[in-house]
């Protein structure tokens, strides 16, 4: 699976100890870290929740099918954590197993979406909260993740219609949030610090993949 299993992304406990400290430090100007801290949990302080339309998706035309709450948490992104990267999976699987092991509390991992061999794209966390799917935290609070169905030793897998809705997906994602459209902003699960995955592997196409994607934005703009 290419989300990690137990990423360790776990939540942390808000407390009203915890803003006063914040609160402190950022008046007598320890600053930033402070301040960017309160930032990122105000909202989830009790009585302070953003509002969220149940079932709404951020690409149109996408199909929702919610992950397990176990397996990401609630932020308030880009305000909390600025997004500046999409990270490439593979499932190592079926689209269904896929979908399956995201709604596994157990699993520990998810990706915010899934692009099925034929075109077909489910989103299963919103692009503002932190999906657990690259096993690294900082990446996955400042990522949006994408799952394709496959495996990474064969090369028929990655179809037309994938890299097509694939690369429409992510160039949707890089105008949203100003992503550059280059290697160092659109990543392979393979890139990530401390993982030991390999997806998407040898066979995904990135020089067609990163045309594709950026013929799409341009068309976009």
């Amino acid at each position: 699976m290419g989300a990690t299993e137990g990423s360790g992304d776990t939540d942390r406990r808000i407390g009203r100890r915890a803003l006063l400290i914040g609160g402190t430090a950022a008046a007598v100007g320890t600053a930033v870290l402070a301040r960017d801290e309160l930032a990122r949990l105000w909202w989830r302080a009790p009585g302070v929740e953003k509002p969220r339309v149940e079932g709404a998706v951020d690409f149109r035309g996408a199909q929702w099918v919610a992950a397990s709450d176990a397996n990401w948490r609630r932020a308030d992104r880009p305000d909390d954590y600025g997004i500046d990267m999409v990270v490439i999976h593979v499932t190592q699987g079926s689209f269904a197993s896929a979908v399956k092991v995201f709604q596994d509390p157990g699993h520990g991992a998810a990706a915010h979406y899934i692009v099925r061999r034929d075109g077909h794209i489910t989103q299963m966390i919103r692009e503002l909260d932190v999906a657990y799917h690259a096993g690294n935290r900082a990446y996955n609070e400042r990522s949006v993740g994408i799952e394709h169905e496959g495996f990474v030793d064969r090369p028929e897998d990655f179809t037309d219609a994938m890299y097509a809705a694939s690369a429409r997906l992510t160039a949707r994602i890089c105008a949203r949030y100003a992503v550059p459209v280059d290697r160092e902003h659109i990543i392979g699960h393979v890139e990530v610090p401390g993982t030991d995955h390999t997806d998407p592997g040898e066979h995904w196409d990135w020089d067609r993949y990163m045309g594709l994607v950026q013929r799409a934005r341009s068309a976009s703009a």
